[in-house]
């Protein structure tokens, strides 16, 4: 549908001719009936992917996670539309105050491309949802001394422009008791384009900055991927990753080890593989849990430590993020505990 031109490596031209309908779906993806149908359904998240991200995931399976299903229509029991009881820990609409420590920053409702598999999905494209009002966030903030984590989030912060992002960013550096900020976003993957010296000179501008990047696929990290997060690290920003598991799209070991042998090399510390969220009309993506498990296993038994991320899964409202891990210790005999590795050997260890 799109042929590179001179416009291709401007994020705006990108935002700009978006694939965001049915009909121009099918110029790019082929799609089966099934999917046909599933855009003529009252959407959960709306569809739209930039050219850019449309020509790397189409014929590949990280295709499944940008367009429709029918299977996003089924209720399975335990689902919920905020799978996180964020809404329960709500400040204001743009303000997530689930930990003492911490707080989760929304700054927008949309994105260069809509994952289906999104924890958001009530709020994208939602203006119920006032995300301008900043100061009263500022002030907020400033008023609970014990917050002194922020995660700035969204939709894609990294949509706003370079005078917004550095305006917020200067905004909370000047609260004294905010020690870390984080970024979270997919843009480097979607977007990559998106990542410009004038940015990152910004970033530059607010140490210690940390930007958490989403990928699931090997076939994500792309040469452009690879340049923009190079850019990124070269500038001393800190980078990790974030990654979903997804049924039918990296459920395997192998592709997980890909994927993180990717990110490392351009200097992307693995860091979360998170169970896909309760969502109301994610089941046909939720991988069973013993089964996240097992992965991890095989990951160990073929690769390094430093390659491994946390299995996690995020509980509703604050409970958390909670690191799954294999049960190691079976049991304590004669001054030992025994324990097992990831191969099923048990060894006694002097306790």
């Amino acid at each position: 549908m799109y042929e590179h031109n001179e416009n291709w490596e401007d994020w705006h031209w990108q935002m700009s001719n978006r694939i965001d309908s049915l009909q121009k779906a099918e110029k790019v993806f082929d799609l089966s009936n099934e999917s046909k149908r599933a855009f003529e359904t009252t959407l959960r998240v709306p569809f739209a992917v930039t050219p850019y991200y449309a020509e790397v995931i189409k014929n590949t399976p990280m295709q499944k996670s940008v367009i429709p299903s029918l299977a996003e229509t089924e209720d399975v029991k335990g689902e919920s539309l905020d799978p996180l009881g964020e809404e329960e820990c709500c400040i204001f609409p743009n303000l997530v105050h689930r930990y003492k420590d911490r707080a989760l920053f929304l700054v927008d409702n949309f994105c260069p491309s809509y994952c289906r598999y999104c924890t958001r999905g009530r709020r994208i494209g939602n203006p119920a949802y006032n995300y301008n009002d900043w100061q009263r966030v500022f002030d907020y903030i400033a008023s609970h001394p014990d917050i002194r984590d922020v995660l700035i989030s969204g939709g894609e912060p990294l949509l706003l422009s370079d005078e917004r992002l550095d305006f917020l960013l200067g905004e909370l550096r000047k609260i004294k008791t905010v020690e870390v900020i984080r970024i979270g976003t997919k843009a480097p993957v979607t977007l990559p384009m998106r990542i410009t010296e004038n940015l990152v000179g910004i970033f530059k501008k607010y140490p210690p900055l940390y930007l958490s990047i989403h990928a699931c696929h090997p076939c994500e990290i792309t040469e452009e991927v690879a340049k923009a997060c190079n850019m990124l690290a070269d500038s001393g920003i800190q980078l990790a990753s974030q990654t979903v598991l997804l049924k039918g799209i990296n459920d395997d070991s192998d592709v997980l080890i890909e994927l993180m042998h990717k990110l490392l090399k351009i200097r992307v510390r693995p860091y979360y593989l998170f169970q896909c969220d309760a969502m109301k009309g994610l089941s046909h993506f939720r991988v069973k849990v013993q089964d996240g498990l097992r992965i991890i296993d095989e990951m160990r038994s073929k690769t390094g430590g430093f390659s491994i991320p946390y299995y996690a899964i995020d509980i509703p409202n604050r409970f958390g993020k909670i690191a799954v891990l294999p049960d190691r210790i079976v049991g304590f005999e004669d001054g030992c505990v025994k324990i097992k590795n990831f191969n099923g050997e048990i060894y006694n260890y002097p306790d």
